[in-house]
């Protein structure tokens, strides 16, 4: 039968599990990421959690209270951390995390806390967890060390939300952290808080509420760059975690060149546009003429 209830949902998955398989094999990477599922769902356990099934690289867990899941989180990691063999392996994860209502229906769960949780997962990098700031507003308990990455865009929210990063490692000498002071915030002043795109005679301005922009050689994009080096769904543009980021998505790859910088190649990677340069698809700007795309990026 299915019922609504509040719920912490969790997410965690291999990092860098495509590389995994091509540089150990399919047998070896499975029995790998095996390893790594089964030691995640012993630490989701012993903290009171759930695990509702793993997906591939991926394991989703619930837990009744976000305490139960930023704490089961920090163990994770700690244990991918220390455990001798996930380090010699070089094997790690990114956790995502996110408290609101849920649909518990046939041993699954569905709804808006999942889709954010979800989308947390996809922002974090290697050995980070993140989670929403409104999550840790139903926090109790002894405090949780916290650093604002700013705001990003979920699927199905109007506005970009504020988005955490949980500090789980012991030592965190040199790094400023603020204890359960998580709050929703403004832009800090050295934010960017607009972005214009200039390719021809088109011009676009980008703002942290707008919608992830595309480039690429297909008309359906944003930003219609007619190349044959250009692929047809070739780059992003979104703002996350207080940045307008770009990501590669190509074949050729993507040449950026930020102030006076030297000129930066994208392979399938990401950076945060900042001041102004240009971006150019699939070739170097020397090479690419009359086809680069220019930004500017303004700060609050």
């Amino acid at each position: 039968m299915a019922s609504t209830q509040p719920a912490t949902i969790l997410f965690a998955d291999v990092s860098g599990s495509t590389r995994l398989f091509e540089q150990r094999g399919d047998v070896e990477a499975r029995r790998l990421i095996a390893n790594v599922l089964n030691a995640l769902t012993v630490v989701c356990n012993s903290h009171g959690g759930r695990v509702i099934k793993t997906i591939g690289d991926e394991i989703m867990c619930t837990f009744r209270s976000v305490l139960q899941g930023v704490l089961a989180a920090c163990d994770m990691q700690r244990k991918m951390a220390r455990d001798i063999d996930f380090v010699r392996d070089n094997l790690a994860v990114r956790i995502g995390l996110h408290h609101g209502d849920a649909l518990f229906e046939d041993d699954d769960v569905f709804g808006d806390a999942v889709n954010v949780a979800a989308r947390m997962t996809s922002l974090a990098k290697r050995e980070q967890i993140v989670t929403t700031a409104a999550s840790l507003r139903e926090l109790t308990g002894p405090p949780i060390s916290v650093r604002s990455l700013g705001r990003a865009r979920v699927a199905g929210k109007l506005l970009p939300i504020e988005i955490v990063d949980v500090i789980w490692q012991e030592d965190t000498s040199g790094m400023t952290t603020v204890q359960r002071a998580v709050r929703t915030m403004a832009a800090e002043p050295n934010e960017p808080t607009r972005l214009v795109l200039r390719y021809k005679d088109q011009i676009i301005e980008l703002t942290p509420e707008s919608d992830p922009l595309t480039l690429g050689r297909e008309s359906t994009n944003k930003v219609t760059v007619a190349a044959d080096w250009v692929s047809r769904n070739h780059a992003t543009i979104e703002y996350k975690r207080g940045h307008f980021v770009l990501s590669d998505r190509s074949t050729n790859g993507t040449w950026v060149k930020l102030g006076t910088d030297d000129e930066l190649r994208l392979s399938r990677d990401e950076v945060h546009l900042r001041k102004s340069g240009t971006i150019s698809l699939g070739k170097g700007a020397a090479l690419n003429g009359e086809q680069l795309v220019h930004f500017d990026c303004d700060a609050g």
